[in-house]
């Protein structure tokens, strides 16, 4: 017998109902002469059948199989959780003036159950700004999710939040985890894996809102609104939102806090643009620009730790190659569907490793200590002027080493690349008046 608790909030897929108050809807509702999944609110194609007959969802299929001989159980979420005053925040860091003012425009949001967007540069610290919300939000009794497209932010953010809030019990969810699912006030977790909720949380943050899938994922999109109660609210964290939020922000669809200036004080780094003319030609030749070859060398006789960000997965291995005959070694690659990447990204953060080379999926939400960044071919299409400032954002996030370099190596200088420049030139603009400082 599963357990109530199990339940709570959930949406569990079963052949049949589950002894207990759960009740169940059908997995796949009959829309007009289609059926759509109730998971994820994809339509079936006439090719979406099982060997049986039955007819199953490849949209949401990393969740498990949904057939039509399948109903997805729930029980209201009863917020059955034991408060403290507090909140649970045992985090004991101080915020700059600027944060303050932010974390408490985010808080008098979240109170009012209104939905708000905090626009803070790379390196604000975001999520600091954010405990005294959150902290409310907990002692209120509320369930809160705490989510973002991409696992490598739930991986670095679960640690930071369970050293800040230590009285309060967690969640991890991600594809591939071993822990088994616990019923908790705190919930951290990829946006794929709020699917498998319905009306569960009063309050979800969503962290990198306009990084992909997210979106461009009208599933993902329903993902986050049927997770949310009707009373509830959500928080969306970016340094770079995308047309779409920034409309609503225009036309007051949607409330915003503003904070232009890194946590430290210093501005960001401006990307250092630099002609590599026909570089996938040498590239055929196993060879690399001269310029990035002196350039990576510089920095390991310097032991100077880097990422090396490349357009594809498929230059990785050629990329390597090259960087190995011109007697550059040490550097480890990472992507997406690396079966390490979490271990190799970690072996980064210990300074284990003197440089990955990486696709964008280290474009946001990760931090390494005191490093540079390089982008080779910054002019490809898959560099969008969002990842381009985001990338940047890599460089400088300590206090301890709050400046660095940004080199950017391209065939020529595209719109994207000068609108990432120009975009950090207004964001410094804006630190400046505040007292920013290079």
């Amino acid at each position: 017998m599963i357990e109530d608790e199990q339940f709570w909030g959930r949406q569990i897929p079963l052949p049949q109902a589950p002894v207990n108050s759960a009740t169940g809807i059908t997995a796949l509702k009959q829309v007009g002469n289609r059926l759509q999944c109730q998971r994820c609110t994809h339509l079936l194609a006439p090719t979406d059948r099982l060997a049986n007959g039955e007819w199953y969802c490849r949209q949401c299929l990393q969740l498990g199989r949904l057939t039509s001989q399948l109903e997805l159980y729930t029980i209201p979420e009863p917020n059955r959780f034991v408060t403290a005053p507090t909140g649970g925040l045992t985090w004991e860091g101080q915020l700059s003036p600027q944060q303050e003012r932010a974390a408490q425009a985010v808080q008098d949001y979240v109170k009012a159950r209104k939905n708000h967007l905090l626009w803070a540069v790379t390196g604000a610290r975001k999520t600091e700004i954010v405990y005294p919300a959150l902290a409310w939000a907990l002692a209120q009794g509320w369930r809160v999710a705490w989510t973002s497209p991409r696992v490598d932010v739930c991986l670095e953010l679960a640690p930071r939040l369970h050293q800040a809030f230590g009285q309060v019990a967690q969640a991890l969810l991600y594809g591939g985890q071993e822990e088994p699912y616990t019923y908790c006030p705190l919930t951290i977790c990829t946006v794929h894996q709020l699917l498998r909720f319905r009306e569960a949380f009063d309050l979800i943050i969503v962290d990198e809102v306009d990084a992909f899938p997210l979106a461009t994922s009208p599933m993902l999109q329903h993902a986050i609104a049927a997770a949310e109660k009707t009373s509830g609210c959500h928080l969306y964290l970016t340094a770079t939102p995308g047309d779409q939020l920034q409309k609503q922000v225009a036309n007051k669809q949607l409330a915003v806090t503003y904070v232009p200036l890194r946590y430290h004080g210093h501005l960001l780094p401006q990307i250092d643009l630099r002609v590599a003319w026909r570089w996938r030609a040498q590239l055929s030749k196993n060879k690399l620009p001269v310029a990035l070859i002196r350039q990576m060398k510089a920095y390991l006789a310097t032991q100077q730790r880097f990422l090396l960000f490349v357009p594809h997965v498929v230059d990785l291995p050629v990329i390597t190659r090259a960087l190995q005959l011109a007697g550059i070694q040490g550097g480890v690659t990472v992507h997406a569907a690396d079966a390490e990447r979490t271990a190799k990204v970690q072996a980064m953060r210990d300074r284990r490793i003197p440089f990955l080379i990486t696709t964008t999926i280290l474009e946001r939400g990760v931090t390494f200590p005191n490093v540079n960044v390089i982008i080779l071919g910054g002019d490809d299409a898959v560099f969008s002027t969002a990842a381009l400032v985001q990338i940047a954002g890599r460089v400088g996030r300590s206090a301890d080493a709050p400046s660095g370099e940004v080199t950017c190596y391209c065939h020529t200088h595209t719109k994207r690349v000068r609108l990432a420049r120009g975009m950090i030139a207004r964001l410094n603009l804006q630190g400046r008046r505040l007292g920013g400082r290079k």
